[in-house]
């Protein structure tokens, strides 16, 4: 039987993530992570120099997983423009996972210029496909831009409102906004 003799270097950056997500950056120290996950903090040492390369690491592994697999995902997987829309956004801000890393980081970016500037690149990306795809059934460019905008500001900013809707479910209310921004008829299905 073999044993493992080292915490691979993936199960740092995940428990540094997990970290991020549920305290922010603060959170993020070698000792509690070694703690967290069963093992003495020389383990560290064997992967990173210090802390910052485990949050550069984490940094880069949320942009790969936020952004590259949602995209390479969403072009695989294909569809019309809408649904590619719709499922890029639920990849990305519905699941218990990438939401509560990605909040952290907004979080975080308010008060770190260089984390900032990761996130604008990021976001910048997302855009695109959002201009992308809104330009397919949108002609004017202002609209397209401001749909995008829309789009975007609706997936993340409702994760931060408390209010409620009279008669409707939040989740009805997300779908006639999606809709309406996406111009979507409501004999169309989404993803």
């Amino acid at each position: 039987m073999k044993f493992e003799t080292q915490t691979p270097r993936e199960r740092w950056i995940e428990a540094g993530l997990e970290a991020l997500a549920a305290g922010g950056p603060d959170a993020v120290r070698v000792e509690a992570l070694a703690k967290r996950l069963g093992v003495t903090k020389g383990g560290f040492y064997g992967f990173f120099p210090d802390r910052d390369a485990l949050l550069t690491a984490m940094l880069d592994a949320w942009e790969r997983e936020s952004t590259d697999e949602v995209l390479e995902r969403v072009e695989r997987e294909g569809g019309n423009p809408k649904t590619r829309i719709a499922r890029a956004g639920v990849l990305t801000f519905s699941s218990d996972r990438l939401l509560p890393i990605d909040l952290a980081i907004r979080d975080w970016a308010r008060r770190d210029q260089a984390i900032a500037d990761r996130l604008r690149r990021v976001d910048n990306r997302r855009m695109g496909l959002l201009r992308e795809m809104i330009g397919t059934f949108c002609d004017d460019p202002e609209e397209v831009e401001a749909r995008s905008l829309l789009a975007f500001c609706l997936l993340i900013g409702e994760h931060f409102l408390a209010a409620d809707h009279g008669d409707h479910t939040r989740t009805q209310v997300l779908r006639r906004a999606g809709d309406l921004i996406l111009d979507r008829h409501p004999d169309e299905t989404s993803a």
